[in-house]
């Protein structure tokens, strides 16, 4: 429990067990049950620290899964990567953190990394090059606890193409990794 929802707490048992008027009792009630949303809706982590969660067990008025918040750092599955790179950008670390909590806290969670080239370079280099995109995705977030069977790779190399056009705007879309829940 935070420290502001015990605080909360303890303000609505002040004021329950000082009430003498319907008018503060209803009050406290607010107070009681803010501090109950409050208890609800933050989970402790592992080093102590709380963090706001959505969906099951959470605030039940938001009906959000921290999966399907577009404020969630969550909400990034797709990143991109420069030419011939498989290098992670520091734009997708937080997200990359995120996802990597999200999945070692998760236990029954399995995502799938599906590596990705554009249409440059032969069939064999581009499923490589997809593959080490994918593992390269992986090992950054291995460092943050998820166990390894609960992340697959997949390379498709050049094979899904989401933008099919012959120009570096096209190229740079098909550069990338989807992360699938």
């Amino acid at each position: 429990m935070t420290s502001r929802a015990i605080f909360i707490f303890l303000i609505g048992l002040l004021l329950t067990a000082c009430s003498s008027s319907p008018e503060k009792q209803d009050t406290a009630e607010t107070v009681s049950s803010a501090s109950d949303d409050a208890m609800n809706s933050a989970t402790t982590a592992t080093d102590g620290t709380s963090a706001r969660t959505f969906g099951a067990g959470a605030d039940s008025r938001s009906g959000l899964s921290a999966l399907d918040d577009p404020a969630s750092p969550l909400s990034i599955r797709v990143l991109y990567f420069d030419y011939d790179s498989s290098e992670i950008l520091p734009a997708y670390r937080e997200a990359l953190e995120s996802h990597a909590n999200y999945v070692a806290n998760n236990p029954g969670v399995t995502i799938s990394l599906e590596g990705h080239a554009d249409e440059r370079g032969s069939r064999e280099y581009n499923l490589a090059l997809g593959e080490r995109r994918a593992q390269s995705t992986k090992r950054l977030m291995m460092v943050f606890g998820p166990a390894t069977s609960q992340i697959r790779t997949t390379s498709y190399g050049e094979e899904r193409a989401i933008a099919n056009g012959h120009d570096e705007t096209s190229w740079s879309q098909n550069r990338r990794v989807e992360i699938i829940y």
